[in-house]
């Protein structure tokens, strides 16, 4: 657990318009290209084997971006509930992809006492832009009213599970509660089934897709290289979190964390209790981590195991490392405004969506 007091280096670039710039950094310059614009509050980003990408937006649209940047709408989506923080949010795309042409992608749906999270199947066929055989395969109880706190990656784990992140909704008491989804780290089967070796199977009260518990808002979420689960996680008022994720464990949202609430009062118990994990890394004050990603080394083997967060408040990619992690670098420019979602693609350059510029873009050497 380290707190933010310095950074070893803080790179800055100004550059006017979306066409290819360059962005120092620690390995030397990059190169930011523009792959894809145009897009209304773009949220996650995909990609397919043939070299296309799609794109979510999340007012409720799915587009599919073609190695030449031609663009189609993708159709067939489930009703979306758009509100606030919520609509259309993630997409995954399997290591099966070009078998079955499966993808998954988390959702706000309505629901009675309000709204909440659920996650869709659907299959992509071959040149076709109409989704067919959707499935909601999960959806969370008890959704809560308000726009916010959606959570919402989908990671495909290395035994071909999916763990999806869910936020408290802005219900924080919740967040303890094992009979509820808010809060909660999940792990399920592709159908939507639950696996045997959950931790809260067997426990009659609690809901049995939980992996964790007593988050507050995760939105990122990654892998590293041994295959352990990593997640960014949105404070109140400081105390913005990267944790490791662990089978059972309790991450303390609203009892301990680090910040304040936004009306400056103290949250919880303090920063530590028995019993409730501490995050690996945080920020205060807050960055308003999106996106995360675990680096293969394959472009820039020193940044090997790296993980980059992209900020929504200040408009950067941190890089982080260590064996206790330390914020290193802050990759920014024109460019990186809102940056909410962050990916490496099989050639090892790093892309990510700029939210202020409604664009999809890519870090070369």
């Amino acid at each position: 657990m380290r707190r933010v007091l310095g950074l070893c280096a803080v790179f800055l670039l100004s550059s006017v318009g979306l066409e290819a710039q360059t962005l120092p950094s620690s390995q030397g310059a990059l190169t930011v290209d523009t792959m894809a614009d145009g897009f209304d509050t773009p949220w996650a980003l995909g990609f397919l084997p043939d070299g296309s990408f799609l794109v979510t937006e999340r007012k409720g649209r799915l587009w599919r971006v073609d190695p030449a940047g031609r663009k189609t709408r993708i159709r067939g989506l489930p009703s979306i509930h758009v509100q606030n923080q919520g609509g259309l949010l993630d997409i995954m795309v399997p290591r099966d992809f070009a078998k079955n042409r499966t993808i998954f992608f988390t959702y706000v749906k309505k629901q009675p006492s309000g709204a909440g999270t659920a996650v869709g199947r659907a299959r992509l066929a071959q040149g076709s832009s109409v989704l067919s055989n959707v499935t909601k395969i999960f959806e969370m109880s008890q959704g809560s009213s308000g726009g916010r706190h959606f959570g919402s990656r989908i990671v495909e784990a290395p035994d071909g599970t999916l763990f999806v992140t869910i936020g408290e909704r802005g219900d924080r008491p919740s967040a303890q509660d094992l009979a509820r989804h808010n809060g909660s780290i999940l792990r399920i089967h592709k159908d939507g089934s639950v696996p045997d070796d959950n931790p809260f199977v067997s426990h009659n009260t609690a809901a049995p897709e939980i992996w964790s518990y007593g988050h507050r808002n995760p939105q990122g979420a990654a892998l590293d290289r041994a295959g352990t689960l990593w997640a960014t996680e949105h404070g109140a008022k400081g105390g913005d979190e990267v944790n490791r994720i662990q089978k059972g464990a309790n991450y303390g949202w609203p009892v301990v964390a680090f910040g304040r609430h936004y009306s400056g009062a103290k949250i919880g118990e303090g920063t530590a209790k028995p019993g409730m994990r501490a995050p690996e890394y945080y920020w205060d004050p807050s960055i308003a981590p999106s996106g995360l990603m675990i680096y293969s080394g394959k472009l820039w083997p020193n940044w090997a195991g790296h993980m980059f967060v992209g900020s929504l408040k200040f408009d950067y990619i941190s890089r982080l490392s260590g064996a206790k992690l330390v914020e290193k670098e802050r990759l920014k420019s024109a460019q990186t405004g809102r940056v909410r979602d962050i990916r490496e693609a099989a050639d090892g350059r790093i892309w990510f969506i700029s939210e202020d510029s409604g664009a999809v873009m890519r870090l070369s050497p």
